[in-house]
């Protein structure tokens, strides 16, 4: 199956807004307290949400597709749209989700390689992330790609407070894309 990726507009609001809630649904419901994972849901992934984040300078989102098919979508964000670092060499990748039918696939690796082309072309110094402790089997997939944890910060689920590591990828200066 061809992979590829496509920029979200305001028209694909219906759509981001069921991939987004299915895949976090789908990797964090079953560790988390039911009432604060349901509060965070309705705020976090609602269309009024998801709606005033696609006009948000900075940040942008795309679907990920294998075939024809919808498997996942990533959202970055750059400048002042960032969630923590805000450093203007840097590009976020504040959520990349697959859906569960499409793991396992080297999906993510293949977004990872599509945001390292993306800074690379921004001509940014580095690509973070922030990702949840208590997730070993993500942590280890970043760390296979080369990202290295720099940082910590925290993470809400409702009232749950919870860790990321901050991961980094450093871009090579030497293969940055001319303009």
């Amino acid at each position: 199956m061809e992979f590829h990726i496509r920029k979200c507009s305001k028209q694909d609001l219906t759509a981001l807004h069921s991939i987004s809630r299915s895949t976090f649904k789908e990797a964090f419901e079953a560790q988390n307290n039911p009432e604060d994972f349901k509060n965070y849901m309705e705020k976090a992934f609602s269309i009024e949400t998801l709606q005033k984040e696609l006009c948000i300078l900075g940040t942008s989102f795309y679907f990920v597709f294998m075939g024809n098919s919808l498997a996942g979508y990533f959202k970055i964000n750059e400048g002042e749209a960032q969630s923590d670092i805000n450093d203007h060499n840097s590009l976020e990748l504040e959520r990349i989700y697959v859906l569960a039918e499409f793991q396992g696939k080297g999906i993510g690796r293949k977004i990872l390689g599509e945001v390292k082309q993306m800074a690379k072309f921004k001509k940014k110094k580095y690509v973070w992330l922030g990702v949840w402790q208590l997730n070993p089997e993500a942590v280890k997939f970043y760390k296979t790609n080369d990202f290295i944890i720099f940082g910590e910060h925290p993470y809400y689920i409702g009232n749950d407070r919870q860790m990321d590591w901050l991961m980094r990828f450093d871009i090579d200066q030497r293969n940055q894309c001319k303009t």
